[in-house]
Formats: structure tokens, sequence, C-alpha cells
């Protein structure tokens, strides 16, 4: 215990308009929160006060980050608004590491009332690059809307927050400091605890490390390259796949959490993970796989840098998924996709009479559907796979269930997924990212677009390029009708939905500043003779016809999208 009691202070401070969460949290530049006063205390009280008081005193709440600048500055913060604010225990991670699936599993095995996870995602770091801070609840998920509502709410009214001060904590040391505080709140204890451990033993439970250990250090192992883009996933690769699975050390690169990423963008996408595909290129692994900065998201590649899309992805899992130890206890109550994802996941839901549930994008769709038993195994196309053994995307879950896969069927990364292909059919597909544009010009774009597709007329209505026609089935701004609740998500992307399966979809990300407008095509194939083509040269009249009917270029001034997926 401390010598004398700590001070428990309440200082006035003025609102800010721009604290809505969005479904990663609060997301600004390091210098939004580093210079505007009480930026990031607003924030935290305003998370806190969202909590009642009855639940938070007394209360645990796991903390955690992905390491990036600003992390343990605003660790502190929160360490002394929680004490000042009647929580009874923090759970941080050594250092202020903790993944994001690590903080899920963690959340719910210390039964907390939630998690602040400090995460900017793939957003690139360092001083000059992106901070965020967001709220997972007490089923170790991404706060809901109406939870996220409620917080912004008390943001822009807020007048006044706690803090204990003085109150500093060791981040560094494993184990349980206490503190004595002038309140009735008291004691306060913080629990530093290793970030891997927990997790780990959770994928214990749910695959059969025995065969993966054979498969990546037996007789015959494959050899594979691992990439955790300098973000805070690297310990977590060294600890399990390593140490524990006997993969060689030099497998696993930028391994080492960095505050900048190593001055690169933490996007395990084939713009970004460069390291990752120049090695794969030289044909010497068998598998490659990238991870984000908090370990959420995941790159697959095969021999040769053969990429898997990570739609499907998705959908090789779902068609697999009995290889898992977990799914063969567990059963499976249902796949799930965002909107934007190409549909490869529901033919293999048609083809096994699984139920399929299509939502808007974030994946606190996805969590409710979880806890309502009736969701097992959902995807997203950036690069986010996952099951309900948490309620975050994961991952190193996503490459150890590949990896199952390959020892299971004895076969390459291409192999499987060529086989998925003559199986049911492929989703080709493309993902153009149109980045930093002008926020009026890009609502104004999908106001005029929305016009346009939403007439009578626009049904039925034909578009022939070359000796290909493609006749629009539906078009529409799509909404979601929770199955569990009956809420409506209204506004989640532009749907142009042809006859035979493809599909044109436009959707808005960002800020209150700049906007990114994302462009997905998607075209189903099942002729075995068409299924080894380029998919740029595949999708390409369908990108016309998506880049005409926008006027995206004309509107922007942008000739070529920021990023291709």
């Amino acid at each position: 215990m401390e010598d004398s009691p700590l001070q428990v202070l309440h200082f006035p401070t003025t609102p800010y308009p721009d604290q809505r969460p969005g479904t990663g949290g609060l997301r600004r530049k390091v210098f939004v929160f580093k210079s505007k006063i009480n930026y990031l205390h607003n924030f935290v009280q305003s998370v806190f006060s969202s909590i009642d008081l009855r639940d938070r005193q007394g209360s645990t709440v796991v903390v955690g980050g992905d390491g990036r600048y600003f992390n343990t500055t605003a660790i502190q913060v929160i360490v002394q608004m929680a004490a000042a604010n009647g929580v009874g225990r923090l759970v941080i991670g050594q250092n202020g590491f903790m993944s994001t699936p690590a903080a899920s599993c963690v959340i719910k095995k210390f039964k907390a009332i939630g998690g602040i996870l400090l995460t900017a995602s793939h957003n690139p770091g360092g001083p000059d690059g992106d901070f965020g801070i967001k709220f997972n609840t007490a089923n170790g998920g991404p706060a809901p809307e109406d939870v996220t509502e409620k917080i912004f709410q008390i943001s822009r009214s807020i007048e006044e927050y706690a803090i204990c001060p003085e109150l500093r904590v060791d981040l560094a040391t494993i184990g349980r400091q206490s503190f004595d505080l002038e309140n009735k709140f008291k004691p306060f204890t913080v629990e530093i605890v290793d970030p891997v451990e927990s997790y780990a033993n959770m994928l214990r439970n749910v695959f059969d490390f025995a065969a993966l250990k054979e498969l990546l250090s037996g007789e015959n192992h494959i050899r594979i390259r691992l990439d955790a883009m300098h973000g805070v996933v690297g310990p977590y690769v060294k600890k399990i796949l390593c140490e524990e699975l006997g993969s060689p050390a030099n497998s696993a690169i930028n391994c080492i959490p960095q505050e900048d990423f190593g001055g690169q963008c933490p996007d395990p996408n084939l713009t970004y993970a460069t390291d990752l595909i120049e090695s794969m290129k030289s044909g010497r692994y068998d598998f490659g796989a990238a991870f984000d900065a908090d370990g959420d998201r995941n790159m697959i590649l095969g021999k040769h840098g053969f990429f898997i899309n990570p739609s499907d992805s998705v959908a090789v899992i779902a068609a697999n998924v009995f290889c898992i130890p977990y799914f063969q206890h567990m059963g499976v109550r249902g796949f799930a996709r965002t909107m934007p994802t190409s549909g490869a996941l529901d033919n293999v839901a048609k083809a096994t009479k699984i139920q399929l549930y299509e939502t808007p994008s974030g994946w606190k769709f996805f969590g409710k559907l979880m806890d309502a038993g009736r969701l097992s195994l959902c995807g997203e196309e950036s690069f986010g796979t996952g099951a309900d053994h948490i309620r975050e995307k994961d991952g190193l879950w996503a490459v150890l269930t590949w990896l199952s896969i390959l020892a299971n069927k004895k076969q390459s990364v291409e192999q499987v997924m060529i086989h998925h292909w003559k199986t049911y059919g492929r989703n080709y597909y493309t993902r153009y990212d149109y980045e930093h544009v002008d926020i009026d010009t890009a609502v104004e774009m999908m106001l005029d677009l929305e016009v346009i597709i939403t007439e009578k007329a626009f049904t039925g209505q034909k578009f022939t390029i070359g000796d290909k026609t493609y006749e629009v089935e539906k078009a529409d701004n799509f909404e979601y009708s929770d199955p569990i609740d009956g809420s409506i998500t209204k506004n989640q992307g532009l749907r142009i939905i042809f006859k035979g399966g493809s599909r044109i979809i436009f959707r808005l990300s960002g800020t209150t500043l700049s906007a990114t407008i994302h462009l997905y095509v998607d075209s189903y194939e099942k002729d075995v003779n068409n299924l080894f083509l380029d998919p740029q040269v595949k999708l390409a009249e369908l990108v016309n016809i998506a880049l005409k009917l926008s006027q995206l270029c004309e509107r922007t001034g942008r000739n070529t999208p920021t990023v291709v997926t």
C-alpha cells in the first residue's frame, strides 16, 4: 500500500464535438490527442460515465494496446482516471501490449465489465501517425451502437473529469500493484499480466497443437514465413509458432513492436506487406502470413506468393471447418460475412445447408449473432477472419486454422484453393480504395449515384461490353435488419447486383475531413476452364461499368486507386 492515500481530483473541461466512436473506436492523428486540451481525458471520462456507477464500482477493466506511439502515455491517464471513477481493478498487458484478440480473450477470462483498447488497427503510427482508443464490452467484442452513441452524447456535454494525478503504475513488471485512494473506492489494484499467456492457452483448446507441431517441425515439415509488421502480434508469433510449435526462429520477421511500426503502414495487404511478398516469391517458403498492428487482421500467401483473397480465405475455412477440434466439439451454427465481402462463403453455406448472414461492416454485428448462439464462423474482405471463440477478428487464429487445414489435407496452399474453386466455383473479386478524397465530393457522388441506381427503370438495365452483357437484377442502399432484436441499420453501401451473381458495391468510410471511397467488384465463375484468370483482367469490364456509372474519376480527379486488393 502507498504510505498516504492518493488524492482524487475533479477538473472542469469543455466538450469537443467530434468524439463519436466509429466501428474501430475513436481514431485521430496523434497531434489531436496531444495538442487539444483534455481531448483524451474527455473521451476516457465519457467511456467511464457511460457505465452505471453500480456496475463500475469495484469492477475489473482490461487495458492494452498495439504499442504505437502515445500508447504508454495514454495508459497512465486511463489508470489515473479508472481509479478516480471507481474501477476496482485494471488488468494490463506487460508494457501496455495486448493484441485485440487477446484483449477479447482476457476480458472474458477475468469477467471484466469491458476493456479499453489503444489501437488504430492498420493505420500508420509514430508522432505523425494515427492513434485510436476503443471500448469493448463484457462479451469481449466492440461496443454496440447504443453504447457508442451513449459515449458520444456524454462527450458532447461533459463538464468535468475525475482523475488521480499522482498515481503512477509500473507497466514493465508482471504482478499486482495496490493503491490507497482518498475516496470511498479503495483499494485500487493494477495487475500487469503476460499479454500472450491467456490467449495462447485459449488457442491450445481450439487447435490440435501436436498436429501443428508435426507440420512445422516434424520430419516432413513445411517452411513458413510470418511477418508481424512490427506490431503487437510479434511476441505472440515468437511464443506460439516458434517456441511452442517449433517453427525456426528466422521464420518470423519484424517481430519487435515499434512505436512507428518501422516507418511502414502495418496493413497486411499486397501494397504494404512488401517484405513478406518478396521473401515468398523466392519459393523458399510454403506458407506465408502477415498481421496488422493489433493482430486482428491477416493475409495468407502460398508458395511463390500465391495470394489468398480474404473473401476466399473465410470460404475455404468454412469448407474445411471440421479440421479444427473446436468445431468438432462445438458444431457449426452459422456463417456470416460483411456485405462488401464476396459471395464465396455463400456457395459453401448453400452446399452445406448452413445458415448464412450478411451484415454491415463492423465486427459488433457478428458478436451479437454469436452471443445469440447463431454464428460460429465469419469474415470480412478487409483481411478479417474469426470465430465464436472470442468476439473479435483474430489474425493468429486464422493462420493456425489454415495450417490445420494444410496438416489435415496434406496439400499446399495453392492446391487447397484450386480444389475449393473446382468444387464451389470461383468468386473473382477486387477492391479499389480511393483514399483522402474531399468529404463533400465523396458524399455528393454517392448521393447522385444512389438516385441513379434506385430509379425503377434501372432494374433490368443491360450493360454490354464486347460480347458480355450484364443485366441488373437488383440495386439498393444496403440496410440490415438485425435477426436478434429487429433493429434496422441503414445506408451501409450502394449495391448493384447482376443476374448470374456479379456485383458492384460502393461504400464510404473516413473522418469529418476526408473520405475513402471503396469500390468492390465481385463476379462468380463456375466454368472450370475459366477458374485461373487474372482477377484484374477478368473484372475489368465491371470496373469500367462502375467508374462510368459513378463518374468517380471525373468527380474526384483520381485516375487510379490508392490501394488495389
